[in-house]
């Protein structure tokens, strides 16, 4: 129990002070006068004053409160190298049973491990969040149990006791990590990605100078090169393939270093076409006639060259040869020497004239099966004698044209393989397409029918040809769509993902298995033209397997979602398919810097005059220590007491109750007038 005197005064502090300085007057005057009761006028007036601010004697029932001590326990990724998470344990008991017997003191463990995703040790957040839950009056220390190496420092509180920092690494502990400083997300296929690598020994590492670095791409056998350790490395790359590329760089373990998981890097790399090269091919003039040039001129990726047919040799009308062009066109140029600089061939309703000898179309054809593409828009001319499939192309032609012309209304459709099927798959709203007025007869020799047309007649054919591609577009109605003739259709869409399929583009391929990372999560996913797909074998970094079902999502799309259990690059396969994908950061944060540093909490430590200690040296002892003072000590560690309490019972008797104050005024006034009356 505590007693004080409190007041609870009748007038503002103002105006009580005003008439004390009236009384105070008074008295003055009174003692200038040589009045000889002036002694008791100014008892009277200080009783008065006194009585206006209503002291009292305020007497509390206090019950003592305990001290809290808040112990934070790192338990992240990097506390589980070499004996940290068993040095911190011991540790961790050996001062909760210090606490325990200290009376009035109570211990809060806060464990804090790896951060959401890649966020690192978020050892200030939790530290917050378990100070919000108590009162800061109370808190009289916070242990940090850690290697020092936190991501969140800029979120530390102000401290309303000591901090001290034990440290659970070792003061030899030495490790070599692999930094890459720069890792694009694309890089344009054909021309070199620089990336910059370092190779750095952290600690008390041995005077090395050189190391080995292995570099694989998409899981095949790694190159091996010797690279100089602390410096800068320039290391150019060129993709091999368009599509997610996988690179992974892994610098061998050292004898002694603190850990492995910082020697390996992912890089993800989507290659990309930098410019797509069509040969644009048209022959007789025709109401879509620009269909095709006006499709890919308006891509910017796409450089065309247009070889238009205005003029049959056959034609005599007089004209000279040199007022029919500037130039002459450089077809030997273009369908000998420099074909394969082409990505796509497109013939727009073209049939032999003469311009292009056998030889250049059986060049085309050569073309093809090396892996070339070439897409052929048939309109009547692809039924005539001077068809297109009556030349060397007839060996890669998916179909043969029966001769025969359907000149009648028709809507396109989507065949049962074409939604399953890349190109067509997801083309919405058939019911509502616009009729086409033309369509060639064809009879399938080869391929995969996508899209049929009047009495469900094969209207599109794609076929792979060697490593290259060939589609027949039996019509030269297309055009309709981009008229809006009767609600038009899916034109543009159509055509772009034909071309991007001839062009191989990744995402259009009809067989493929492929992933999306997404933090340590992947969406398998895999593309398929039959039915039913098998279990998709997943290989971790660790070289253990699982086998993962797949549902159809759509038609000919499965998929599935899959957690892995570690950051590295997992292997995929399911049939004839593999794919390769990497999980996690490309350099983890948590072994970004893995040494047991106290530097970074040393700013924050010092404002309460806390410590920072080695746990290899062994858990020091608790002692109390005073506001202000140094709190940490060798082999030692402080706490403030802060002797709180709570008000159980308040108790308040007035010290000069009404009837004491007028009798004693009364009194003081009437003594003062008699003593002054008799003189």
């Amino acid at each position: 129990m505590t007693g004080t005197i409190v007041f609870d005064p009748l007038l503002p502090w103002a105006a009580i002070w005003a008439l004390a300085l009236v009384a105070a007057v008074g008295v003055v005057l009174a003692l200038w006068r040589g009045l000889s009761g002036w002694a008791l006028r100014a008892l009277a007036g200080l009783v008065l004053v006194a009585a206006l601010t209503q002291p009292g004697y305020q007497i509390e029932d206090r019950a003592p409160l305990s001290d809290i001590v808040l112990m934070v326990v790192d338990e992240s990724a990097s506390q589980r190298l070499a004996e940290r998470a068993g040095v911190t344990d011991e540790a961790a008991a050996a001062l909760e049973a210090q606490l325990a017997a200290r009376p009035g003191t109570e211990l809060r463990r806060i464990p804090v491990g790896d951060g959401e995703g890649d966020a690192g040790t978020q050892l200030m957040t939790a530290l917050s969040a378990a100070m919000a839950e108590e009162p800061r009056g109370r808190i009289a220390g916070i242990f940090l149990l850690s290697d020092g190496r936190l991501h969140d420092l800029e979120r530390a509180p102000n401290l309303p006791a000591p901090m001290h920092l034990l440290l659970t690494g070792r003061e030899d502990d030495w490790d070599r990590r692999l930094i890459v400083k720069n890792a694009p997300a694309f890089a344009i296929l054909g021309e070199p990605v620089t990336l910059t690598l370092r190779i750095e020994d952290d600690g008390a590492a041995p005077a090395t100078e050189m190391t080995t670095l292995n570099i694989s791409v998409d899981g095949a056998e790694p190159q091996t090169f010797t690279l100089p350790i602390g410096e800068d490395l320039d290391l150019p790359i060129t993709l091999p393939h368009g599509g997610l590329n996988v690179i992974q760089f892994t610098v061998p373990q050292a004898e002694g270093e603190l850990t492995d998981r910082n020697n390996t890097a992912l890089v993800q790399i989507n290659g990309v076409r930098d410019r797509l090269r069509v040969l644009l091919v048209s022959g007789e003039p025709h109401a879509g006639g620009r269909t095709w040039r006006n499709l890919l001129k308006s891509d910017s990726s796409v450089d065309l060259v247009h070889f238009t047919i205005l003029r049959p040799p056959e034609k005599q009308d007089g004209v000279p040869v040199t007022e029919l062009s500037l130039i002459a066109f450089p077809t030997r140029e273009l369908f000998l020497e420099k074909i394969e600089d082409f990505d796509l061939i497109i013939f727009d309703r073209y049939k032999r004239r003469g311009i292009l000898p056998a030889i250049y179309l059986d060049n085309v054809r050569n073309y093809v099966e090396q892996g070339g593409a070439v897409l052929i828009a048939a309109g009547p001319d692809f039924a005539s004698a001077d068809s297109l499939y009556r030349s060397p192309l007839s060996e890669i032609v998916p179909a043969e044209p029966t001769a025969r012309v359907v000149e009648e209304g028709f809507r396109p459709k989507v065949t049962d393989l074409g939604e399953r099927h890349p190109v067509t798959a997801g083309l919405i709203g058939q019911e509502t397409w616009g009729r086409w007025m033309r369509q060639i007869e064809v009879e399938p020799a080869g391929g995969d029918v996508v899209m049929s047309g009047a009495g469900d007649r094969p209207l599109l054919m794609l076929d792979r040809v060697g490593e290259g591609r060939v589609a027949l577009l039996a019509s030269d109605h297309a055009w309709l769509w981009n008229r809006g003739f009767e609600g038009g259709g899916p034109q543009l869409e159509l055509l772009r993902r034909l071309a991007h399929w001839m062009m191989k583009e990744p995402e259009l391929e009809e067989e493929a298995l492929w992933a999306e990372p997404q933090g340590q999560t992947m969406r398998i996913i895999r593309r398929s033209l039959s039915g039913e797909v098998g279990a998709v074998t997943v290989t971790r970094p660790d070289g253990e397997t699982e086998e993962v079902t797949l549902e159809e999502v759509s038609p000919g799309r499965f998929e599935a979602l899959y957690e892995g259990p570690e950051i590295g690059l997992y292997r995929l396969s399911e049939g004839e398919e593999e794919a390769v994908v990497g999980l996690g950061p490309a350099a983890p944060r948590e072994f970004e810097q893995t040494i047991a540093s106290g530097a970074a909490l040393e700013p924050v430590i010092d404002t309460m005059r806390g410590g920072v200690l080695r746990l290899e040296e062994g858990v020091p002892g608790i002692r109390s220590v005073s506001a202000g003072r140094p709190a940490a000590g060798r082999g030692w560690i402080g706490i403030t007491p802060r002797e709180a309490f709570e008000t159980l019972d308040v108790t308040q008797t007035p010290i000069l109750p009404a009837w004491l104050t007028l009798l004693l005024a009364s009194a003081l006034i009437v003594g003062a007038w008699l003593r002054e009356g008799r003189r």
